[in-house]
This record gives structure tokens, C-alpha cells and sequence, in this order.
């Protein structure tokens, strides 16, 4: 593992242990208080969620914009850059070839799993069912890399992370961010058990299969987390776990969609 972050430079981080990687020692300075700042943070989060489980369509994506604006304004608030964040003019390059990089895996290993017998069962999904092509592009093009990618890379791996980052450490805020990220996906998988046929025939249709469902997805997704974090530390730029969220996504909609 290198041992230089390429996040590094002239940054303020603090008290704390810290690993070898992480931003050079300081303070913040900003109005608002790092912790403050993580708390104003969550909250937001919490009713974004509620919102975006909520509402669809056109308002659905332009909350998720504002949303993200919002968080953004926060890290600022708090005296945080853009570096914090992991948009960095310098990083973005090189985080925009991490994500190409790792669109093609998930691309490769996606088409195998489609391909091999054992396998293909696991893109079956009812959500699916009378969906148009237009409406699979609209999903892929528009509601993933909006609606989905944009707000929850901005909140997890950019704003929190970064914050938690300057005053704890990247240990701290990849556990923090992650931990955050799989508890922020339990609304939208109160239905999995039941969506996903291969998921009902483990768990069954039962309120106890449900939980034991959502369970999964929430542990799942926090372990997602640590390696979207890992990819924002070793890329030095959002780019890179945006790129590698949004082939997740919407290339499994589109496998998905085909193999109905």
C-alpha cells in the first residue's frame, strides 16, 4: 500500500490517531465547528432520506441536487475545501480514470454472470417488469447518476468522510461514512424480500424475512462503504467511487432489464 495519500498537502487535520496517510496536522477554520458541522450533516441527511424514499420523478432528482449543495455548503461552513471533498481541480484526471477503470471490471464481471447458468438468476428482479427501454435510459443516464450516485458520493465520501477526516483520521471516517451509508439504505430496501426472487426463495415473503433482508443490505452496503472510502483515499478524488457506484447500479439495471 503506498503510503502518501494523494490528498496530501498543505491541510489542516488534528488530534487523533492518525495513519500514515492522512492530512498533515492543523486546525480548521471555519464558523462552524467540526462537530457541529457532522451533526448539521446527519440531520440533513435524515430528512433527505425520508425525501428522496418520498418523491419521484423531476423533484426527486432536483432535492437530490439540493440536497447535495447543501452538504456542500456545510463542509465550507465548516472552513472545509474542495480537496476535503475530494474535488480537488488537481485529482479529478486521475480520479476520472479510476472510474473508467473500474467501470469496465464491474462491465466484465456483470456480463459473466449473466452469461454463466448459476448465476444468472441473481439479476431477476420484479422492478423490472414493464419497464420501456426509454424508461431503463431515463434510470440509467439521469435518476442513478443523479438521484442516487451524486447525493449519496457527496454525503459519504465527500462531505462526512472529510470532515471526520480532518479531526480523526481516515480509520474514523471511513467507519463513520460507511457505518452512516448501510443505515442510510434501510428505507429503500423494505421491500428487497420480495422484489429480488432469488432473495425470496433464502428468505422468504415474511415480516422476519423482510428484516433479515433489509439486515443484509444494511451490512452490505456499510461494507460497500469502506470500499468506496478506500477508493476516494487511494484515488484522491470522488471520481473514482462515483464511477465505480454508478456501473454498480446501472449496469446491473441494465443486465437486469435484458435478462427478463
Amino acid at each position: 500500500m503506498s503510503r502518501r495519500d494523494p490528498e496530501d498537502g498543505r491541510r489542516p487535520v488534528v488530534r487523533g490517531r492518525r495513519s500514515a496517510g492522512d492530512p498533515p496536522p492543523g486546525r480548521w477554520r471555519g464558523p462552524l465547528g467540526t462537530w457541529p458541522a457532522v451533526a448539521l450533516t446527519v440531520a440533513v441527511l435524515v430528512a433527505a432520506n425520508l425525501l428522496l424514499h418520498t418523491w419521484t420523478g423531476a423533484l426527486r432528482l432536483l432535492a437530490a441536487v439540493v440536497v447535495s449543495a447543501v452538504l456542500l455548503g456545510v463542509l465550507r461552513w465548516a472552513g472545509g475545501t474542495p480537496a476535503d471533498a475530494g474535488l480537488a481541480a488537481g485529482t479529478r484526471a486521475r480520479g476520472a480514470r479510476w472510474a473508467a477503470a473500474l467501470t469496465g471490471i464491474v462491465a466484465a464481471v456483470y456480463l459473466v454472470g449473466a452469461l454463466l447458468p448459476a448465476t444468472r438468476p441473481l439479476f431477476e428482479d420484479r422492478r423490472y417488469d414493464g419497464m420501456t427501454a426509454g424508461e431503463l435510459t431515463v434510470r440509467v443516464f439521469v435518476v442513478v447518476p443523479v438521484g442516487t450516485v451524486l447525493v449519496e458520493e457527496v454525503a459519504f465520501r465527500g462531505v462526512l468522510y472529510g470532515l471526520v477526516r480532518r479531526v480523526r483520521g481516515t480509520v474514523w471516517a471511513t467507519t463513520v461514512s460507511s457505518l452512516l451509508f448501510g443505515l442510510w439504505h434501510v428505507l429503500p430496501s423494505l421491500g428487497l424480500a420480495t422484489a429480488k426472487p432469488a432473495l425470496t426463495g433464502v428468505v422468504g415473503a415474511s415480516p422476519l424475512g423482510s428484516a433479515v433482508a433489509v439486515t443484509a443490505a444494511v451490512l452490505f452496503t456499510a461494507s460497500a462503504g469502506v470500499l468506496f472510502c478506500e477508493l476516494r483515499r487511494r484515488s484522491g478524488s470522488l471520481l473514482a467511487p462515483m464511477g465505480l457506484h454508478w456501473a454498480v447500479n446501472a449496469l446491473g439495471y441494465a443486465v437486469g432489464f435484458l435478462l427478463r
